[in-house]
């Protein structure tokens, strides 16, 4: 298990847990951000990671990404 930044662009990958607070995991399921569910890194760029999850593109801050661990 590794935290989503450091995971490879354009790799498909499975998200193993979610960490931090209540209040950012359920931020983060908002996002759709689910335990089980694909995630892939579309780019990085500076402290933030474009991520592909659920037919959708989001941005995420390298602190928040680091609390994805797949």
């Amino acid at each position: 298990m590794m935290p989503l930044v450091y995971a490879d662009i354009g790799q498909p990958q499975i998200i193993k847990k979610i960490g931090g607070s209540p209040e950012m995991k359920k931020h983060l399921e908002d996002m759709g951000f689910n335990v089980g569910g694909e995630v892939s890194v579309v780019s990085s760029i500076g402290e933030n990671l474009i991520v592909k999850v659920k037919e959708s593109r989001v941005a995420v801050s390298a602190e928040l990404a680091k609390k994805i661990m797949i």
